[in-house]
């Protein structure tokens, strides 16, 4: 049994993942500052927070729900880094390597989801 949510493998990659966004936004132009740069951030915290969230709630329901949100983040933070490449934001390594890691906290998040609703 776990002790609580940060012993979660997707919440301890999703939150490395929110980490490694803040840096990489960070060489953002700044007229970027209050369009792509925040609303990536934006997404890449609510995948993290939405685990613990739904980690703290009492029903199973909750907690599924939570998560369905924070699945939502996640492909919302896909689309926002895809574009930022496609707009030569971010060098094609890193993105390659941020698409590497949103696929294995996808196949997390579903699989903890299909756990849950299976109980």
């Amino acid at each position: 049994m776990l002790k609580n949510y940060k012993e979660l493998k997707v919440w301890q990659k999703s939150y490395e993942l929110c980490l490694e966004i803040y840096r990489i936004t960070t060489k953002f132009p700044k007229e970027e500052i209050y369009g792509l740069t925040s609303q990536i951030r934006r997404a890449a915290v609510s995948v993290p927070s939405n685990i613990a969230e739904g980690y703290g709630r009492k029903t199973t329901i909750d907690y599924v729900r939570m998560l369905y949100i924070s699945y939502g983040s996640l492909c919302e933070l896909e689309t926002q880094i895809l574009l930022a490449g496609d707009l030569h934001l971010i060098a094609e390594g890193e993105l390659s390597t941020l698409k590497e890691e949103i696929t294995g906290i996808e196949r997390m998040l579903k699989a903890l989801i299909k756990s849950l609703e299976n109980k």
